[in-house]
């Protein structure tokens, strides 16, 4: 499998995903430094970054990654081991079920890059765009009244124009940041057409920007942007999470996306790991209750202990 590809692959359809790298290893570790894995939000890996109890520690770890959106240094230990002492920045996991070696592994977050959607076609629109591509935004032009699901959206106002419908397609498709290019007589008509709640209200910025005394396309397009950026950092944006999406044509309206569900998580019962439960996860049903492993080795020892 070709990684390079299948992450740009994630990338196009916005999926997030977690680049893990082995970046010290030491023997008897199957892992060597160098290898590479990705690993996905449901807790799929692909590539190879060490044995089953590695790839439990390594799944936990990534959905913290995700969670965070932070790197993170890992290192896989066997019990009782210290070789690697601990450093700040670093998580340990000591996993009991490993026979040996030891290993570091640097695992780093690839969040889809924020959408920003823009209706209209005007020299302040393509200023809001190019900037938008500065600051490495994805950038999609609204169709109609149709908004892209999990996008900010910027309407530059035309005569003619349906501010009023992509406005309430954007607030129905649940974008964060809806931005009003209008003089301020022009955007209080489009609100009192929209009738907005208190709660939606509180997402339409019109005139939409920051105060620069911005004249120009550009210095108009800027402070649009700027605002954007400012209304991300403060976390009133979320990034997809790849457990599908809706886009807005005046209702709500399905649109097809990959699906990552959130992983869960349980204690494996021999070893005490936390481990991440997927289909491929070792798991055992005893009197209705399914317990899961870090590993086969553990699940046998299990049945092993009950028989005994």
């Amino acid at each position: 499998m070709d990684l390079a590809v299948r992450a740009a692959q994630l990338r196009s359809e916005r999926r997030p995903f977690v680049e893990a790298i082995v970046v010290r290893a030491q023997p008897p570790t199957s892992a060597r430094t160098g290898d590479r894995a990705l690993v996905l939000a449901d807790g799929t890996i692909e590539g190879f970054v060490g044995g089953r109890c590695t790839e439990s520690s390594v799944r936990d770890v990534a959905r913290q990654v995700l969670e965070r959106g932070e790197s993170m240094l890992l290192r896989v230990l066997p019990g009782g081991a210290t070789e690697f002492p601990d450093a700040p920045g670093a998580t340990i996991a000591v996993n009991p079920c490993m026979s040996g070696g030891a290993t570091e592994i640097f695992l780093q977050p690839q969040m889809p890059a924020i959408l920003l959607a823009v209706s209209g076609t005007s020299p302040i629109a393509e200023a809001v765009a190019d900037f938008a591509r500065r600051v490495d935004y994805a950038v999609e032009p609204v169709r109609g009244t149709t908004v892209p699901a999990d996008a900010a959206v910027v309407i530059v106002a035309s005569h003619g124009g349906d501010e009023a419908g992509v406005i309430r397609a954007a607030l129905d498709a649940g974008a964060g940041y809806i931005g009003l290019v209008a003089s301020r007589v022009r955007g209080a008509a489009v609100l009192d057409e929209v009738d907005p709640t208190t709660d939606e209200r509180a997402r339409i910025h019109t005139p939409a920007g920051l105060d620069i005394g911005a004249r120009t396309a550009a210095e108009i397009g800027l402070s649009i942007v700027a605002d954007v950026v400012r209304v991300a950092r403060s976390g009133g944006l979320a990034r997809p999470s790849g457990a599908g999406g809706r886009a807005g044509t005046g209702g709500h309206v399905e649109v097809p996306r990959p699906v990552d569900p959130a992983p869960g998580a349980a204690v494996d019962p021999v070893c005490g790991m936390t481990v991440t439960i997927t289909e491929s996860t070792p798991h055992l049903t005893v009197d209705g209750t399914t317990m899961w492993f870090c590993c086969p080795g553990c699940r046998q020892r299990y049945q092993k202990d009950r028989v005994a």
